[in-house]
């Protein structure tokens, strides 16, 4: 088993290696920003954004969006909002729009310049339709998941600090245990939280990326974030969005070995 030595947070991204059939179970890029509140009232006002988009996310599915907040007090407050979702044709892609969010999602990465391309593109159509002045977040993240019938390898695909409870003699027994850790990037660069271990089954850890499966699974997830406002520039969230990509590959050329970039089709 080989491991590389460097820290994750900081070092220089290594160079990709394709795999033929990597173990991502979705993709998402998220960008908050102020209420628009038109989004949610008035099918006219993203009839234009739905246009621009239409040719590659062809197929609408508006969802009504339920949600309770608790104030200090203990009293609960509901508000409803209207979430635009539009996929490709084929169901393998998502851009979905709120009232203060525009996220893009995929189960098929193709690569990260793909990602990116199509990321840029709807960025360019919500600054040019929707018109939001100011994000005030944006973040990447990769989730992989790791199938029940090679759960007994995770000791030879990810490096100990990363394989934890599920190597022990025990491991049989362990019902779920998931590990969370948030790092904070250098130079005021955002955070990385981390999520890895093992899911029961018919369990998920979001159920809105992630469809839950009928037997036990290992996940690995992570999400780069910053959380600083400024004004909406696509140039300057694409440079973010390159730059949380490479971080989190980072990161997970860190976790794994050379054994698990083999496994699901590495040539290295």
């Amino acid at each position: 088993m080989t491991l590389v030595d460097y820290n994750p947070l900081i070092a220089q991204s290594p160079e990709e290696v394709p795999l033929e059939r990597a173990p991502l179970a979705s993709v998402v890029a998220q960008v908050r920003f102020p209420s628009i509140l038109a989004i949610g009232e008035d099918k006219k006002f993203i009839a234009a954004f739905q246009e621009s988009i239409r040719s590659s996310y062809p197929i609408l599915e508006p969802e009504q969006s339920r949600t309770v907040l608790i104030d200090a007090k203990g009293t609960p407050s509901i508000s409803d909002q209207m979430i635009w979702r539009f996929v490709d044709s084929k169901g393998l892609w998502r851009v979905s729009l709120g009232t203060d969010f525009l996220s893009l999602e995929t189960n098929e990465y193709l690569g990260r310049s793909v990602f990116l391309e199509r990321l840029e593109s709807i960025l360019k159509d919500l600054e040019e339709h929707v018109k939001p002045s100011m994000n005030s977040r944006f973040g990447l993240r990769y989730i992989n998941r790791i199938n029940c019938e090679n759960i007994e390898h995770i000791s030879q695909f990810v490096r100990p600090e990363v394989a934890g409870i599920i190597t022990s003699e025990f491991e049989k027994n362990v019902h779920q245990s998931i590990s969370e850790s948030i790092f904070l990037l250098p130079e005021n660069q955002g955070r990385i939280l981390t999520r890895w271990g093992l899911v029961s089954a018919n369990t998920t850890i979001d159920p809105i990326l992630v469809e839950p499966v009928d037997s036990r699974s290992w996940i690995l997830d992570l999400d780069v974030s910053t959380s600083i406002r400024k004004e909406f520039d696509v140039e300057g969230l694409m440079s973010d969005a390159k730059r949380f990509s490479e971080r989190i590959y980072t990161f997970f050329r860190w976790a794994v070995t050379e054994d698990f970039l083999k496994h699901f089709g590495g040539e290295i």
